[in-house]
């Protein structure tokens, strides 16, 4: 009887259609830069909510609001290279988890802060007690993918465990997404229409080249979409709205660009030395167990895929348990070193698009 390589790629009866490049070819540089921009302004999204949820509530304005964008940007780049070259080894780049939202909150809201009266203090203090709770729930992440103990429990998921999962991540995502579009509706709902006519629609009405309609539907939404919405601040069609309506709407009420430098390279305890509570540390570690969860079910862009989908659309084999195991150990890596740098969040793995 034949030996069966595990490792060989799908017969091509079995391959996902539509699917342009699998895991051992890649588009040339000028497209693949495009596609790299275009994931940059997907991921660009769950980066800037984050920290624009946190940051405040911690104590801190739009200054350090655009430090920790500036950080978590910075510190997801090293990230993706790590898990590219040396985790997974799949077309995956690292996305924001939600899941790391719950316990960042109980931190922030810990009563030991409200001694501190200085909106800065306050803000260093609590980026202090998050780093160090990211640090310890780090070690739990690599101490479960290094040394195999998740590559036992990985072969107990089988597909009818995964499916309701994945339902429940799609459905609670909706929970997150729709509020957000409707706080701005006006802008929100064309950029959704856009989006399923350029992505869906034109392609088949037209037949035009798939890389341009498909492939970079979302840049094309984004600058149809943010150009509608310059028109409309310019035109003063929000002047006399709500203080809520013209955060949302408006595109010159962020802070964001006027409170960050040129030039900014983050780097390792920029706010101090982390503090390190037994409660912190508990709270971080159960979310850094959903995380890993959200690894094998969650799906790109939130909505469809994480190392195994990105194995399956790369028409790669299905991954051994020993390389989600490494994956894991790597992504405790990338959490450890969100914690060392101070992101207050933690990025995990989406597939690339």
């Amino acid at each position: 009887m034949a030996k069966i390589d595990d490792f060989a790629p799908f017969p091509v009866k079995d391959q996902l259609p539509g699917v342009e490049y699998c895991v051992s070819s890649s588009p040339n540089w000028p497209e693949g830069i495009v596609q790299g921009f275009q994931h940059y302004i997907v991921m660009l999204g769950t980066t800037v909510i984050i920290p624009s949820i946190l940051v405040p509530l911690m104590g801190g304005g739009d200054v350090q609001k655009a430090e920790v964008i500036n950080t978590v940007l910075f510190v997801s780049g090293i990230n993706t290279l790590l898990q590219s070259l040396f985790g997974s080894r799949l077309p995956v780049v690292i996305g924001a988890s939600y899941a790391y939202v719950i316990p960042a909150l109980y931190i922030t809201f810990s009563y030991r802060f409200t001694y501190y009266l200085h909106p800065h203090v306050r803000f260093e203090e609590t980026m202090r007690a998050i780093q160090g709770a990211l640090i310890i729930a780090s070690i739990s992440h690599m101490v479960m993918g290094f040394f195999g103990l998740w590559r036992i429990l990985v072969r107990f998921l089988t597909p009818l465990s995964a499916a309701p999962l994945v339902i429940l991540t799609g459905v609670g995502l909706v929970v997150l997404a729709f509020p957000q579009l409707a706080r701005c509706v006006e802008i929100g709902l064309p950029a959704l229409i856009i989006l399923i006519i350029l992505s869906q629609y034109l392609p088949h009405l037209f037949k035009c080249k798939r890389s341009i309609c498909e492939q970079f539907a979302v840049l094309f939404t984004v600058a149809i979409v943010w150009a509608y919405a310059e028109i409309l601040t310019a035109a003063g069609a929000y002047n006399k709205r709500p203080d809520s309506t013209q955060l949302s709407c408006r595109t010159d009420r962020s802070g964001l660009i006027s409170a960050s430098p040129w030039v900014r390279i983050p780097y390792p305890l920029q706010w101090g030395r982390p503090s390190f509570h037994a409660s912190d540390a508990f709270a971080m570690i159960a979310a850094s167990y959903v995380a890993i969860v959200e690894v094998l079910i969650n799906i790109p862009a939130h909505i469809l895929g994480s190392l195994i989908a990105a194995s399956r659309f790369g028409s790669a084999t299905h991954i051994p348990p020993s390389v989600l195991s490494r994956g894991i150990g790597w992504q405790g890596i990338g959490v450890l070193l969100n914690g060392l740098f101070g992101t207050a969040t933690v990025k995990i793995q989406g597939c690339l698009d």
